[in-house]
């Protein structure tokens, strides 16, 4: 039986859940470590990663999906142990399972880095938007907001550029902010403040966009801006906005795509893709985003394209709304 591992982050399972592990799986080291916490010593092969991160790392496709199961489902000559959880650690072994599979550990100082120049390079961008009459196109998609969206997500809120436009919404609006990298938070909380959401409004949360720490069918609207071009898996993030969308709830999205095949900013984009990624925190230049989103089974799908003279790579932008 498969259990949703959204559905375990809002309701932690009994004291005597079980996780299956197929050691075949697992280097000799990981075996030792899984079999005898206690022990931690290196069997010398090239491929073993000790640690708690590492460990977790290797094991996280075993956790995901997570399921109860009876040895009768065992494969063949899969050599299987059951590991007890209790209750009050599971959430906090599930979510860094998640991590690592979605979003592998950074150093302190790169998310540190990151956050710091997120938060300069989104006020210069904002800024074009205010003083580009084309790019007024942001404001006309949160107007979309209003009156309609009670709940919001957002994922990938980073720093928190867009938690200005909430506040103009109505007073009983609440948002919860979705990010991987912890250190964005206190700058989103700034900006959620000044934005006029009070503490109870506004929520951080540390997780990723492929497993959202949300109930089903529990969010009026979903926002995500410049955040798939990052993103591990793009589908199963779209997945998610659609499961945690009210029937007839709205998805509102800016992303950078990859420029029309031909063009010289393609040869560019393509030749920097690999630089791009490592510098940018995953960030991709030549992800075909607006496409996926079509694709992805909403309902409906509106998309325009914009061009900005400050994103210089990251052009076009592909903008709209999509509803479940």
């Amino acid at each position: 039986m498969f259990v949703s591992i959204s559905s375990l982050f809002l309701t932690p399972p009994p004291n005597n859940f079980t996780i299956k592990l197929n050691l075949n799986h697992l280097c000799p080291s990981i075996q030792n470590l899984v079999k005898s916490p206690s022990s931690s010593s290196c069997t010398g092969n090239k491929t073993c990663l000790c640690g708690r991160r590492p460990f977790l790392a290797t094991v996280s496709t075993a956790l995901i999906p997570l399921h109860q199961s009876n040895a009768s489902d065992d494969p063949k000559g899969a050599r299987v142990i059951r590991v007890k959880v209790k209750a009050d650690n599971f959430t906090s072994l599930l979510h860094n399972a998640v991590m690592n599979r979605f979003h592998p550990p950074r150093p302190d100082w790169y998310e540190e880095f990151y956050a710091v120049a997120m938060d300069a390079s989104m006020k210069s961008y904002e800024a074009e938007l205010l003083f580009n009459k084309i790019a007024g196109y942001k404001s006309e998609l949160f107007a979309n907001l209003t009156g309609k969206a009670a709940k919001i997500l957002e994922i990938g809120i980073g720093t928190g550029p867009n938690l200005k436009y909430y506040g103009n919404l109505a007073s009983g609006v609440s948002v919860v902010g979705v990010d991987p990298n912890r250190k964005m938070e206190k700058y989103a909380q700034a900006a959620a403040q000044a934005s006029g959401l009070s503490p109870t409004k506004f929520k951080f949360v540390n997780a990723v966009a492929e497993a959202l720490p949300v109930s089903d069918a529990s969010m009026d609207a979903v926002v995500g801006t410049l955040v798939l071009c990052s993103v591990k898996d793009v589908n199963k993030a779209l997945q998610e906005v659609k499961r945690v969308l009210k029937p007839g709830g709205i998805y509102i999205f800016v992303e950078h795509v990859a420029a029309e095949d031909g063009t010289f900013l393609k040869v560019i984009q393509r030749a920097l893709d690999p630089l791009q990624q490592v510098v940018a925190d995953g960030c991709h230049l030549t992800r075909e985003t607006g496409h996926i989103i079509s694709a992805a089974g909403f309902s409906s799908t509106a998309i325009k394209k914009v061009f900005l003279s400050s994103a210089s790579l990251i052009n076009p932008h592909a903008y709209g709304i999509a509803y479940k």
